[in-house]
């Protein structure tokens, strides 16, 4: 069980929780958060627990001569930095009082992170439907649009977590890649593979590493299939193959690092198959993937789900080879 946060979600967005040491060169849990965030000005730090801002699994406050390893975990509310909007919105495609599925559009995290923390998909909806305990099931990376469900109470948390958990949730997705040159649609092989393709490979995420690490000595732990929705010239004029993909595993970044593996990288992705250098975001070219359509029996009534994306790829063929 996750530990509960004895201050509650303010503005949609919840508290940060922070371990403390329980012995070290320090004389207060004052001292050892200055010296934490060394960054940021040790007076403001100690006007905070002055003021009663840092508190303890108690929600009582901790004050800046309270002695260190009197608390292994302290409580507080982040300084909302200002943020550049996110020109895009969420979909409420449904809504009940366990489960909220939403379409989410390119460039919006799913959870705050970075420099991202009310431009979220997380934080918005909290505001927006006006529920704290609101809290994602699974995630979309920020580049990739399309459904990401919602659980909208701690009681039936669970049961969705372990539909994901057990595998028992069918996910589809699109992509949308430069057309191969050698791609032949009379007898259409993607890297001399006939179709479907049935990708695997072993992914591991390393811990402050931006991507993932392939393995190709290692059993594959991710799994692909692959299959062709056509070929031809996009809105822009670019020569393009759209791609249906089926994951049978959710590794981090999987279905990147499989098209790219292939030749195939998808359209828009700046660290697939070649890290770029960071860049402001092109809204003209989103990371042409999408997340189409989710399908489970749902754990509570038994009834089947189906949830489809509203959303296209800007670049998918507008004309058909």
């Amino acid at each position: 069980m996750p530990m509960p946060s004895p201050l509650p979600v303010r503005n949609g967005v919840g508290p940060t929780r922070l371990r403390v040491p329980t012995s070290g060169p320090w004389s207060t849990v004052a001292e050892y958060v200055v010296a934490r965030f060394d960054h940021l000005d040790a007076d403001d730090l100690y006007r905070r627990f002055d003021d009663g801002e840092i508190v303890g699994i108690d929600g009582e406050p901790i004050g800046r001569s309270t002695e260190l390893g009197e608390h292994r975990f302290v409580w507080y509310y982040r300084d909302l930095p200002v943020e550049e909007p996110v020109p895009f919105h969420e979909d409420i495609l449904y809504a009940d009082d366990d489960l909220v599925v939403v379409d989410k559009p390119h460039f919006l995290p799913t959870t705050p992170g970075g420099r991202y923390l009310r431009e979220s998909a997380l934080v918005r909806l909290r505001t927006r439907l006006d529920n704290p305990d609101l809290t994602p099931i699974h995630r979309l990376d920020r580049a990739t649009a399309g459904l990401v469900m919602f659980s909208a109470r701690p009681e039936t948390r669970g049961a969705y977590q372990s539909l994901f958990e057990k595998r028992r949730v069918t996910k589809v997705y699109e992509a949308v890649s430069t057309l191969p040159a050698e791609w032949d649609p009379a007898t259409p092989e993607i890297a001399g593979r006939p179709l479907p393709v049935l990708y695997r490979n072993h992914i591991e995420a390393r811990r402050g590493e931006l991507r993932v690490v392939v393995d190709d000595t290692r059993e594959p732990n991710s799994e692909t299939l692959i299959e062709v929705l056509g070929s031809g010239v996009s809105r822009s004029g670019r020569a393009v193959l759209h791609t249906l993909l089926r994951p049978h595993t959710g590794r981090m970044h999987q279905l990147r690092v499989h098209l790219a593996a292939l030749g195939i990288g998808i359209l828009g992705d700046h660290w697939y198959p070649v890290l770029l250098p960071e860049t402001p975001d092109d809204h003209s070219l989103p990371l042409q993937l999408l997340a189409r359509e989710l399908e489970f029996v749902d754990p509570l009534s038994g009834a089947e789900r189906r949830f489809a994306t509203r959303r296209t790829l800007a670049e998918a063929p507008t004309t058909q080879d």
